[in-house]
């Protein structure tokens, strides 16, 4: 088992969005996050991330957390909700004000776009903030975001090692830019609210989709300027559909506990396992995970050494 496990307690969590019902997407992740807290011998936190009031559907967080444990995975102590949370995320921006990390952005969605294009930036590349606002906000315009100073130079790299997907590396001047931690509308971004409750509920290891590796160094560096640790990282491919989009509420993903238990094991708990590189064959729900839990420590065994 990899060796950087071992110098402290292991507390992972997953954290999902309510905007629907659990899929097939979030059980993968689900999944590898409960199997790698249960092999480590850890704790598995339950985590609702409903800062995004827009996308959020009544009765979808009950929903889930009842998909879990029919599913047979039972968090340690209660589950959380961000949006009981926010003194934590006032108190970090207030930190980060204070350090003079943050500033006004007036800039639209567009406005970066053109940027970018003038730039030389291909039009479906990602738009890299061009640190307009970085020195104050343009005559007649007003506040549309506060951002995060990223750092320029040698101190913009991050690197850290994935345990799943391996070394990763990002500049974060010229390949994200000053990003966002408070949006217009009020709410708050995604990048302060998880580096936040994450330090909070002392996670020390991090399981979830690849589709967040992009992420991950604006976190390190949002826990650096916050002076919270890092934790480990472990990305799990994403599940796609047919068209090569990643699985989701927004591209057609269904909710999969809609039978009985035998129906639940075999469209959706089996295959899940298989998408992980699992070979676990059972016919009850306990029996699957009695197979599943020392599978998921030979599939971690499988691979890299990552340091």
């Amino acid at each position: 088992m990899n060796s950087l496990l071992s110098s402290s307690p292991y507390i992972g969590r997953f954290a999902p969005s309510p905007s629907g019902p659990l899929h097939m997407g979030s059980l993968v992740a689900a999944m590898a996050s409960y199997l790698d807290a249960k092999v480590h011998r850890g704790t598995w936190l339950l985590r609702i991330e409903d800062l995004d009031y827009d996308r959020n559907v009544e009765g979808a967080d009950a929903g889930i957390l009842a998909s879990l444990q029919r599913c047979g995975m039972h968090w340690d102590g209660e589950a959380t909700w961000q949006s009981r949370r926010l003194p934590l995320y006032e108190a970090a921006l207030k930190q980060l004000q204070d350090d003079g990390l943050v500033y006004a952005c007036g800039c639209s969605r567009k406005e970066i776009q053109d940027s970018n294009l003038q730039a030389g930036t291909p039009k479906n590349g990602a738009a890299v903030y061009p640190g307009t606002c970085r020195h104050g906000l343009a005559p007649g315009k007003a506040a549309r975001a506060l951002r995060l100073r990223v750092p320029q130079g040698a101190d913009a790299m991050y690197a850290f090692a994935d345990r799943w997907a391996g070394p990763q590396r990002q500049d974060l001047a010229s390949e994200v830019g000053d990003f966002i931690v408070l949006r217009g509308d009020g709410y708050w971004a995604y990048q302060l609210a998880v580096v936040v409750d994450d330090g909070a509920q002392g996670i020390t290891q991090v399981v979830r989709g690849a589709d967040l590796l992009d992420s991950t160094p604006r976190q390190l560096y949002l826990q650096d300027v916050l002076g919270l640790p890092h934790p480990g990282f472990l990305h799990v491919p994403v599940v796609t559909n047919d068209s090569g989009e990643k699985l989701s509420k927004q591209t057609g993903a269904l909710a999969f506990d809609t039978g009985t238990q035998a129906e639940l094991l075999t469209s959706a708990l089996l295959p899940a396992a298989r998408f992980l590189g699992l070979d676990v064959r059972a016919d009850k729900v306990e029996d699957f995970w009695r197979q599943a839990i020392p599978t998921w420590a030979q599939r971690l065994a499988r691979l890299p050494e990552r340091t």
